[in-house]
């Protein structure tokens, strides 16, 4: 039995075993967050999801043994994680609750005992219900599609081709977020919608020419409809580019190059712009209404 292959005195890989009573979700999300920090070493992942009964947990400690490594584990029913410990330690294999140390500080702090639930975070709640219309309502405004409706959105993404408009609103929609997505085009005027008084929250995806040259020539296959030349043009790119600036410019919505972020990150920046502008917006009425009472 090969618990992980030496290369230069230290492993090529390891086994990293995730157990949970839930999805796995919470698990993957952690150990991958870990790894990422030890990029000399492969890690070789055992996801065990909807792991609820003795017998479910049986075969997954019949799998750690045959490929024994790193076990972390959510898991809430207290004879399922003793056993999961009890024989992780008869393997000499480290067992982590990753959170654990989380809600060790949530007891101290709040002084309350915590109430254990399943799956807790995949309750069907009234969440779970607004992110499945933020995903439904975005798939219907991919790509343009229905601009008519664009004063329902929480957020609209503008950008040319191959600025990762689409993944980024389906990953927004999933937090929540009715996110349309509109390709820019210089011949194309804006959707008028756009311009009139909304709500919605506007934001711009740019990169770098080399980079959207690169995606495009990478798409080509499968764009044959197009003048493919003009469209991997790294000059016509830069022109699209500065198309895009314009138009931000000249309605001051803010722009994010994408060139070096991952759709998390873009998310992530898009999200915190949304909220500082909510905050500033609150703040600007309530010092309305201050000055107003105190007038």
């Amino acid at each position: 039995m090969v618990v992980f292959a030496m290369t230069n005195g230290l492993p090529s890989f390891f086994h990293l075993h995730l157990v949970s009573d839930s999805t796995g979700e919470t698990l993957t999300t952690i150990a991958k967050a870990a790894c990422v920090q030890y990029s000399m070493v492969r890690p070789i992942e055992h996801v065990h999801p909807l792991v609820r009964t003795p017998r479910q947990l049986k075969r997954v400690l019949q799998e750690i043994e045959q490929a024994p490594g790193i076990v972390l584990y959510t898991i809430i029913n207290r004879d399922l994680t003793e056993e999961l410990e009890r024989r992780s330690r008869e393997l000499k294999v480290p067992c982590l609750a990753v959170l654990q140390p989380i809600m060790q500080v949530f007891e101290s702090y709040l002084g309350a005992s915590r109430t254990p639930t399943v799956a807790g975070q995949h309750v069907l709640d009234a969440y779970y219900f607004q992110r499945i219309d933020a995903l439904n309502f975005t798939m219907a405004h991919d790509d343009g599609h229905l601009p008519e409706d664009l004063n329902e959105a929480d957020i609209i993404i503008l950008g040319i081709s191959r600025t990762s408009k689409t993944p980024t609103s389906i990953y927004l929609a999933q937090r929540g977020y009715k996110t349309a997505n509109v390709p820019l085009i210089p011949s194309v005027p804006l959707p008028e919608q756009l311009t009139k008084l909304h709500s919605a929250f506007i934001v711009c995806l740019v990169a770098s020419a080399d980079r959207i040259a690169e995606i495009r020539r990478h798409r080509a296959m499968l764009l044959s409809d197009r003048d493919l030349d003009d469209y991997t043009d790294r000059d016509r790119i830069t022109v699209e580019i500065a198309h895009t600036r314009r138009i931000c410019a000249k309605y001051r919505w803010p722009v994010i190059d994408v060139t070096r972020r991952s759709i998390e990150e873009s998310a992530a920046t898009i999200i915190k712009l949304l909220n500082d502008q909510r905050a500033q917006e609150t703040e600007a009425v309530h010092g309305e209404a201050v000055h107003g009472s105190d007038g």
